[in-house]
């Protein structure tokens, strides 16, 4: 509402009030209500808009039958920000006087501000063809027409307006900013540049610069443009959200995550800004740092399905699955068709051991989506871990006939054959499984050990050999080698195998010691009692001196004694172990 039709319409009022009327009582109230039209002008113009209000009040008390004094009164409460009941005393203006040009204006905006863009539009429509609207209420107009969202027509309105005030770089960035939500980047990227030429220090446009730019995968511009309005607004919030979203865009979290916290810094009540940041830390493995604020978000958004799952699914991950199931029940109760919901739920029974809920779940989702390879693969696990072989080698055949490219289904499908004794599809599902995901070394293990039943003993070396090589550190694949070297009447080799296994056994297990030793050392260490969180480090790196965490630890305990030297060399030491084998 801009600020000629404020004054128009309280001239008017004040004017009219004035007029004299009959006589008695009636010329009183009238009187007293033209003195109250002269101090609510007369406030409204010194900036004392609670004034005004009272004033106006009063006069539309005395006057009811005067349009433009409900008219004055609505422009007072627009101002103040009570839209509602602006609203009421423009709709009471209009009654009284249909067509009333300034009254239609400023109901027009008052419906937008309440959110109410299907009210306003037919009013601007209607103004629009008794006569243009200025370009002001023209920018309202497409707001609201994106609001519904019709967004070719909201351009199509944006740009009559900025067509009548070329020079307006709000005009220019808000038509950009519909280029952009249209997907016509280079119109976008083209408006914003000519808002940018009129004013380079518009902060917003240089936002919105960035997101188009970030869209086109031009990271390094949008990078620039994202500095830009954060330098120039360093306060908003907003900037650092929508650079954390076009880096997330661009999969990468890692650098999306400080920028989503320097939001939430800017303003903790950016919602959007947690749950944003929430999804990156969950991405990044950092489930446990995710989980608080995907409380938060769930808290203030109970009846939104989406953060419930993935507040259930980082408890899942965290091993927490007895408090996800509630979560995703109630998930399941605001969207009943969704087959990802009761496939996660079915996931969160399985950790729970819950095979029966689980199988439940699998097949519900199924319903709705029948086509889902991920759904049909669950549900087979399922079935393998009730001891169903049959149904469960059905669902996984299903799962890899929608999804030929998946290494799991082919792998697993492997292992239920090799427990059925079908030793030739095992063999021709492990072969698929391996030549999509090569570097799974248990698979050539398996593999091996099935060439070895059916007595394919060249075969079955070359695949344990190829365990092995992946597997550096197992002695299992050796074991088997060795009895397949056995078999061929390779002695030597055979027992090299064996001795290497061994030797592998017997690092694995000093391994575990030193593991356990650490384990109960940091226990005591939190505990303060650093003397004997020292012995059992010492311990650990006795069972296995190449313990990188037990001689970390051990610094860090000698460190609280003000054994800094010591501390040091051990510190040196787990960096060192660290850097040979990350």
């Amino acid at each position: 509402m801009d600020s000629k039709s404020i004054r128009r319409c309280l001239a008017l009022a004040a004017c009219l009030l004035a007029e004299p009327v009959l006589c008695g009582a009636q010329q009183t109230a009238m009187q007293q209500a033209d003195q109250a039209f002269r101090a609510g002008t007369d406030a409204y113009t010194r900036g004392d808009l609670n004034t005004a209000r009272t004033e106006f009040g009063l006069a539309v008390q005395l006057a009811p039958g005067i349009e433009e004094g409900h008219g004055a009164l609505g422009v007072v409460l627009y101002a103040l920000g009570q839209y509602p009941q602006a609203i009421a005393e423009l709709e009471t203006a209009l009654q009284l006087n249909p067509g009333d040009r300034n009254a239609e204006e400023n109901l027009a905006e008052a419906y937008s501000q309440i959110g109410s863009p299907d009210k306003a539009i037919p009013l601007f429509e209607a103004m629009d063809r008794a006569s243009p609207l200025r370009a002001d209420l023209l920018a309202v107009w497409a707001r609201d027409l994106a609001a519904v969202p019709d967004t070719a027509g909201a351009i199509g309105i944006m740009g009559r307006a900025v067509a009548s005030d070329p020079q307006n770089v709000i005009l220019l960035d808000q038509l950009g900013s519909l280029y952009a939500q249209a997907g016509r980047w280079t119109d976008a990227e083209t408006t914003l540049g000519e808002a940018l030429q009129i004013d380079p220090g518009m902060a917003s446009a240089h936002l919105h610069l960035a997101a188009v730019l970030s869209h086109e995968q031009r990271m390094d511009r949008a990078a620039a443009e994202f500095t830009l309005a954060a330098q120039l607004d360093p306060h908003n919030a907003s900037v650092e959200f929508e650079w954390g979203n076009a880096l997330e865009a661009a999969n990468d979290d890692e650098h999306a995550i400080p920028h989503f916290q320097q939001a939430i810094a800017l303003d903790p009540n950016l919602l959007d800004a947690d749950y944003q940041l929430a999804l990156a830390l969950q991405r990044s493995g950092k489930e446990t740092d995710a989980i608080p604020l995907f409380q938060k978000v769930v808290d203030a958004r109970p009846q939104q399905a989406e953060p419930l799952t993935n507040l259930g699914l980082a408890l899942v991950q965290t091993g927490r699955a007895k408090e996800a199931v509630p979560l995703y029940l109630r998930a399941a109760a605001l969207t009943p068709e969704s087959p990802t919901v009761h496939q996660d739920l079915g996931v969160a029974y399985l950790q729970e051991n819950d095979v029966d809920d689980a199988v439940r779940e699998f097949q519900t989702g199924l319903k709705f989506a029948p086509e889902d390879a991920h759904l049909h693969y669950d549900l087979g696990l399922a079935f393998k871990l009730k001891d169903d072989l049959p149904d469960a080698i059905a669902e996984l055949e299903s799962a890899l006939r929608l999804d030929p490219e998946s290494p799991d289904a082919p792998y697993t499908l492997g292992i239920l054959y090799m427990q059925d004794g079908r030793f030739d599809d095992a063999v021709r599902n492990f072969r698929e499984a391996l030549e999509r995901r090569p570097q799974n070394g248990d698979g050539w293990a398996v593999l091996g050990s099935v060439y070895r039943q059916q007595g394919k003993y060249d075969d079955a070396a070359a695949a344990l050999r190829k365990a092995i090589e992946l597997l550096p550190d197992q002695p299992g694949p050796h074991i088997t080698l060795a009895s397949v070297l056995q078999e061929q009447g390779r002695q030597d080799e055979a027992m090299a195998e064996r001795k290497k296994a061994a030797d592998l056994t017997r690092v694995a297990v000093n391994r575990q010691r030193a593991v356990f030793d650490t384990n109960a050392g940091n226990a005591l260490l939190a505990k303060g009692a650093i003397a004997d969180a020292i012995s059992r480090y010492q311990e650990a790196i006795g069972s296995d001196p190449n313990y990188a965490d037990a001689h970390l630890q051990l610094s860090a305990a000698l460190a609280e004694q003000g054994r800094t030297a010591e501390a040091a060399a051990e510190r040196q030491k787990a960096e060192a172990l660290t850097a040979k084998k990350p």
